[in-house]
C-alpha cells in the first residue's frame, strides 16, 4: 500500500483543468491500487501564508536552541514538511500563472524547502553540493497552460519558469523520479484544445 500526496494549485474549482487533471489521475490509480491512500493538500484555494522574518530566524536556529516563538513559526512548516515525508508519491496540479507557479504553490514551496529537512549540504558547510533528504519518492506534476511549446528546445522552452523549476527544486529535495504531463493550448480553445485534452487525458489514463 502506497500514500499519494495530490497538491492543487489553481486558484479556479470548477474551471479549472488542472484540477480535473488531477482527478483523473485519482480516479485512474484508484481504479488500479484501490489500496492506496490519498491525501489531499489545497494551496490554490487555501492560504498558505508566506514565510516571514520569524520563520527564517527559526528555520536557522538549531533544533535544540529553538524558542517556543521558533516552534511558533514553523508550526505549518513542519506538518507540511512531515505530510511529504509520510507520502510515497506526490502529484503537482498546476496551472501555468504569468509563465510560473502561481503564488499559493510558491509559498508552499517556500514553507516545504527546510535546511536539514528536505535537503542540506553534503559537506555539512555552504558548498553547492546540495543532497535531497526525500528518499524514495516518485512526482507526477500535471500543468495546464494556455500557450503551447514550452519543452525542452521548443519555441517557448525559454519561458517556461513552471515545470522547469518544480522539476529543479524536488530534485534538490531527493525527488528525482518525476514524471510530466502538460495540458497545453486554452487559449485557443476549440478543437485545437480539445486535441490536446484527449491527448493529456488518455496518457494520464495510462498512468501506472
Amino acid at each position: 500500500m502506497k500514500k499519494v500526496l495530490i497538491i492543487n494549485a489553481s486558484v479556479r474549482n470548477e474551471r479549472s483543468h488542472s484540477r480535473k487533471l488531477s482527478k483523473l489521475f485519482a480516479d485512474n490509480w484508484t481504479s488500479k491500487y484501490p489500496q492506496d491512500l490519498f491525501t489531499y493538500r489545497e494551496v490554490g484555494t487555501e492560504v498558505i501564508p508566506g514565510i516571514d522574518e520569524s520563520w527564517i530566524a527559526g528555520a536557522f536556529t538549531k533544533p535544540a536552541d529553538r524558542t517556543e516563538a521558533d516552534h511558533k513559526a514553523l508550526e505549518l512548516s513542519d506538518k507540511l514538511v512531515d505530510e511529504l515525508k509520510e507520502h510515497d508519491i506526490y502529484v503537482i496540479a498546476t496551472p501555468m500563472y504569468n509563465w510560473s507557479l502561481p503564488s499559493g504553490l510558491k509559498a508552499y514551496i517556500d514553507q516545504v524547502m527546510r535546511f536539514n529537512k528536505t535537503w542540506k549540504f553534503r559537506s555539512g558547510v555552504p558548498d553547492g553540493d546540495y543532497v535531497g533528504l526525500l528518499e524514495n519518492k516518485k512526482i507526477f506534476i500535471l500543468s495546464s497552460r494556455g500557450d503551447t511549446g514550452y519543452g525542452a528546445g521548443e519555441k517557448n522552452a525559454h519561458m517556461n519558469f513552471q515545470t522547469t523549476y518544480l522539476e529543479f527544486i524536488f530534485g534538490i529535495m531527493g525527488v528525482k523520479d518525476i514524471t510530466l504531463f502538460s495540458l497545453d493550448n486554452e487559449e485557443f480553445g476549440g478543437e485545437i484544445f480539445e486535441k490536446s485534452k484527449r491527448q493529456i487525458f488518455e496518457q494520464i489514463s495510462l498512468v501506472e
